[in-house]
């Protein structure tokens, strides 16, 4: 059972624990994306993300709080000026885990751990695409019950010339059955 179990241990003492989350969140600040195993990206997400969001308040307090985690000066002025100013408007969810391939030699399950504003496949272009959409529907539907009673005029006429086709062909049918009823 994992009662109480908040993180994984990666099979390492604490403090090595604390180093080495510390250097890879120092790497993927500096170089945007790094290829590690998924254990460790999932661990690294848990530690990087609640740094990144403390970077959004530039203040000497949350500074030293950072540095507290990162341990080196520069990464941590680059996450307060570079980083800090792209991911102002999100919400979270800084970074993205990618499986890869297994590793050769251990068969280690390896991914690719990426600050999600850095990626270029996923450019500005399909963000601009997608219209920012509120989740009420009340205002949307009474927008699309004014077009869908201009297209009920329009169609109405097509209607009544239909039910006037059925009319006359209604006639003939009783005609035919009467034929029918004459040859028996």
């Amino acid at each position: 059972m994992r009662h109480g179990k908040k993180h994984n241990h990666l099979g390492r003492t604490t403090s090595h624990r604390k180093a080495m989350l510390a250097n890879m969140a120092s790497s993927l600040i500096t170089h945007k994306r790094i290829t590690t195993t998924l254990a460790k990206a999932k661990a690294l997400r848990v530690y990087v993300e609640p740094i990144i969001t403390k970077s959004k308040n530039d203040t000497t307090h949350s500074r030293r709080t950072v540095f507290a985690y990162l341990k080196d000066k520069e990464v941590v002025t680059e996450l307060f000026r570079d980083v800090a100013a792209k991911v102002a408007n999100r919400p979270g969810g800084y970074t993205r885990i990618i499986k890869l391939n297994n590793r050769l030699g251990d068969n280690a399950e390896m991914a690719l751990i990426e600050l999600v504003d850095y990626n270029e496949v996923y450019g500005k272009d399909t963000a601009a695409a997608e219209k920012k959409t509120t989740r009420r529907g009340r205002s949307k539907a009474k927008k699309a019950d004014a077009p869908a009673a201009e297209v009920k005029e329009e169609t109405a006429p097509v209607a009544e010339v239909k039910e006037e086709v059925a009319e006359e062909a209604a006639p003939e049918a009783p005609a035919a059955d009467d034929a029918e009823e004459q040859k028996a």
